[in-house]
């Protein structure tokens, strides 16, 4: 696979997370963990997209204030994300398993909010175009 086929792989995998993660939203009873665990997903493959265009390869860790650091490095203005991918990095693990975390529908909310925040700003950034 060349570099921009796998470029556009980050970013679908993103925007194919956040979608499943928006639909949950429609469910009575929203399912919560799934919810937040994708928006962190989400946000996790654009910023690691934006490493990869920039020709970083991603870490493969699931904390997103580390990701977050290196892609400040080369655009300081990643700052802006930083309570967002504090926020969301929570979710990267501990819902998977029961009992780890009591998350709200409010929590599913805002995860989904940051994440779709994260994909504007990256979008932004790497100049794409929806």
């Amino acid at each position: 696979m060349d570099r921009n086929e796998e470029l556009k792989q980050w970013f679908s995998h993103a925007n194919n997370d956040l979608r499943l993660a928006e639909h949950g939203l429609a469910l009575h009873p929203a399912p919560t963990e799934p919810i937040c665990c994708l928006s962190q997903q989400s946000a996790e493959k654009f910023l690691k997209g934006f490493l990869f265009l920039k020709g970083i390869e991603p870490p493969r860790i699931h904390d997103l204030p580390p990701i977050l650091e290196l892609c400040e490095k080369i655009e300081p203005k990643f700052c802006e994300l930083s309570k967002k991918c504090f926020f969301l990095t929570k979710f990267a693990v501990a819902p998977r398993y029961p009992n780890e975390l009591q998350i709200t529908d409010d929590d599913a909310k805002i995860a989904i909010k940051f994440a779709k925040e994260v994909k504007v700003f990256v979008e932004d950034i790497c100049h794409i175009q929806n």
